[in-house]
């Protein structure tokens, strides 16, 4: 304001001289384009057109000479031009310095928006909060399960799912990509180290028990198979069998069925690993007379895109060994053989916490261990760590 109200009183002086000017010329032609130039050149607030007047001496022809030298004369005075300096320094040193601290308080403004929104995202509890899960791919259809009633139980919360193979899976952990992991064994000596270099505590729940069912085309006429056969075909010999497809070289049912016939290597021959469990299930749908080696959570609860080949495959029954539980006939997957340990293909799943204190990852294991989380699992077609309780009310 102190700059503009400098500029317009030096403008009123031009404009008072100006009158007096122009009343001493003899044509009303030449007063009017006296006017009209200085009123162009000359704007109120307008500082830099008072420097460059004096390049204009084409636009004042036919003013007197006498004017236009009175009005350059006036303009280059040094004493003018000092003030037009100041002026023009001061206002480029207000509009910096204001710009600036405008720029730095925007600035500023939205860092700490920013940063009280990732801080926001950061904390975490047992039921609120972001959270990598890693999953065994075979293990997924029940985690999704568990994931959805618990995401809707408590909305603060977000569960990134992460399917890997066995493998894949343990790589990722002791990389630290995730802190929580879903598998079908517990870690090893050297895993566990890993952790516990870092002085971090491992937690580790089993929340179910997983039958491994052997699925078939419905069209075809065998309905059973024994662990005889199962081990003959993983050890390269001629069995009933003929065939088994398996999910991933690198998955937890090939480990476990390596360690079932103890050898390090599987055939060439008779044995096929593909990449997915639904990838098995579509192979044994196409080709009639293959055997599939799937998680038994897979066929009672088939993912939607796969409804229509579960429909038209078959599990097969399973005898043991002789002289083992569940050698006297064949059992399917179904969860009173498991909780009778009759059926011979069963594994133990676990939830392994290592946050190292609480958080998201601690409420989902005590979630999937509770009894909501026990009753999911139940319906899943696999058979629970701990049977939920059922109260039944008998009226006389």
């Amino acid at each position: 304001m102190v700059v503009l109200c400098g500029l317009l009183i030096q403008c009123q002086s031009f404009s008072s001289w100006q009158d007096s000017n122009v009343a001493e010329s003899r044509t009303g032609k030449n007063t009017e384009i006296a006017r009209k130039a200085i009123s162009v050149y000359f704007r109120p607030g307008d500082v830099y057109a008072l420097l460059r007047v004096g390049y204009y001496n084409n636009v004042l022809e036919g003013v007197p000479y006498r004017f236009v030298a009175r009005l350059q004369n006036s303009l280059w005075s040094f004493a003018y031009r000092i003030f037009i300096f100041k002026v023009c320094a001061l206002t480029s040193l207000l509009m910096i310095r204001f710009f600036w601290l405008r720029f730095i308080f925007v600035v500023g403004f939205f860092g700490m928006l920013v940063s009280c929104q990732q801080q926001q995202e950061e904390v975490q509890t047992y039921t609120s909060g972001k959270e990598k899960i890693l999953i065994d791919e075979s293990l997924a259809p029940i985690i999704e399960d568990q994931t959805y009633v618990f995401e809707s139980t408590y909305p603060n919360a977000k569960l990134e799912l992460i399917t890997r193979s066995e493998n894949e899976l343990i790589n990722s952990f002791l990389d630290d990509s995730a802190q929580v992991a879903i598998l079908s064994r517990e870690l090893s000596d050297d895993e566990r180290k890993h952790f516990e270099n870092k002085k971090i505590k491992i937690r580790v729940n089993r929340f179910a028990i997983d039958g491994i069912a052997l699925i078939a085309h419905k069209s075809i006429k065998d309905s059973t198979a024994s662990v005889e056969d199962i081990l003959k075909v993983l050890r390269g010999e001629t069995s009933a069998l003929g065939n088994l497809i398996f999910d991933n070289a690198n998955s937890s049912t090939v480990r476990y069925f390596k360690e079932l016939a103890g050898v390090n290597k599987l055939p060439a021959r008779g044995v096929y690993a593909l990449k997915t469990n639904s990838e098995v299930i579509k192979y044994v749908y196409d080709n009639p007379g293959t055997i599939g080696v799937v998680g038994v959570n897979w066929i009672v609860q088939p993912p939607v895109d796969l409804e229509k080949e579960v429909g038209s495959l078959k599990i097969l029954g399973v005898k043991n060994l002789a002289g083992k539980p569940g050698s006297d006939a064949f059992y399917k997957p179904f969860q009173n053989d498991i909780a009778l340990e009759l059926y011979p293909l069963i594994r133990s799943l676990y939830i392994i916490n290592c946050e190292g204190g609480p958080g998201l990852g601690t409420g989902f294991a005590s979630f999937i261990a509770g009894e909501r989380g026990q009753r999911i699992v139940l319906k899943s077609g696999l058979l629970p760590d701990s049977i939920p309780s059922r109260e039944i009310n008998i009226i006389k």
